[in-house]
């Protein structure tokens, strides 16, 4: 018979997900909340300090860098990144990794129909590429990361599909060998405008390849947008192959009823089985980071107050996860 878990028993898992002090609000005691993870900066706002404030106002222990003062972080010249750095040592943040735009464009030999990407702000083509991945590479060390998201090339025509791979593939494994000569890990983002964006797809290319400097960043909102169930379906497919998460949640628009159109929403109050991926994440003793990357907004399109409600959304959920207190105790429990 399986022995029961106890508190101690959860508080362990918490440490091997590499989460420190307290997910909690100001104000609140230090042991309610045993969560750490991050949020992309420019969700919140793209004014970096005010983001840092936010972030730190939350005990959290990490961020996400991609813009900063309305630039892409690939575009920042070398006064900005030093201001970003004393800001960061000043708000006593972690840096989980560099989202950068790299191979989130065309495959030269299988090209994309036309589409309207966003790059965040970001203009790069394929030729850009050693140079971005070494861009990446200074960045990584100047902000203490060694992870580094990348993409798999916009996403070319279901019929192209197959043709596609094996370029996307050695590309992304080749730049995986310099990723390896430079001690850096490229963590690949299943992204739907891309030619990987569920699980599934996901899983397979990190098996072909079978590098450990290329690991995967798991998006389980993404993988909805192309009709996976992210959990457990797609968990299923990238278990214990990713070291950086995003958590987002995503509903059917009821404004757009019999269309099948998709809204972003706050994490737990959409589709995704949120609760039960945080559980699994901590059965599996998973031990990279997650990033809170909102995408969700309010009616009165408020960044700040959508990113608020998202997070507390998500904390909630990992609250109930983690340890499922007792209805009669559920006001004094964590």
């Amino acid at each position: 018979m399986a022995r029961k878990l106890t508190r101690r028993d959860f508080s362990s898992m918490l440490g091997w997900l590499g989460v420190g002090a307290a997910l909690r609000a100001p104000g609140e005691s230090e042991d309610r909340m045993p969560f750490t993870l991050g949020i992309i900066t420019d969700e919140i706002t793209e004014n970096f300090a005010h983001a840092l404030d936010f972030i730190a106002g939350y005990s959290l222990g990490y961020c996400e860098l991609r813009e900063l003062w309305g630039k892409n972080l690939m575009n920042l010249g070398r006064e900005e990144l030093y201001r970003a750095k004393r800001l960061l040592d000043q708000h006593h943040l972690r840096v989980s990794d560099i989202a950068s735009p790299i191979f989130k464009y065309n495959l030269p030999e299988v090209p994309a129909q036309p589409e309207s990407v966003d790059t965040f702000r970001a203009s790069f083509t394929d030729r850009d590429s050693d140079a971005l991945l070494h861009k990446a590479f200074e960045l990584a060390n100047l902000f203490e990361t060694k992870k580094i998201r990348i993409f798999a090339y916009l996403r070319v025509r279901a019929e192209d599909a197959e043709r596609a791979y094996p370029y996307v593939r050695d590309r992304l494994a080749k730049a995986a060998e310099v990723a390896a000569k430079n001690g850096m890990i490229l963590v690949l983002e299943n992204e739907n405008t891309c030619n990987v964006g569920t699980g599934k797809e996901l899983g397979r290319i990190l098996r072909d390849i079978g590098s450990p400097n290329l690991r995967g960043n798991w998006d389980p909102a993404n993988a909805v947008t192309l009709n996976e169930v992210p959990f457990p379906d797609g968990y299923r497919e990238v278990r214990g192959l990713f070291a950086h998460m995003h958590a987002k949640d995503v509903k059917r628009d009821p404004a757009r009823r019999g269309t099948g159109k998709l809204s972003w929403a706050p994490v737990g109050a959409g589709s995704i089985d949120w609760h039960g991926q945080i559980k699994a994440l901590i059965e599996d003793k998973y031990d990279g980071t997650l990033s809170l990357e909102t995408h969700y907004r309010r009616p009165d399109g408020n960044k700040e107050e959508s990113t608020r409600e998202s997070l507390e959304g998500l904390r909630r959920v990992i609250r109930e996860s983690a340890w499922p207190p007792p209805v009669s105790a559920a006001s004094t429990n964590l």
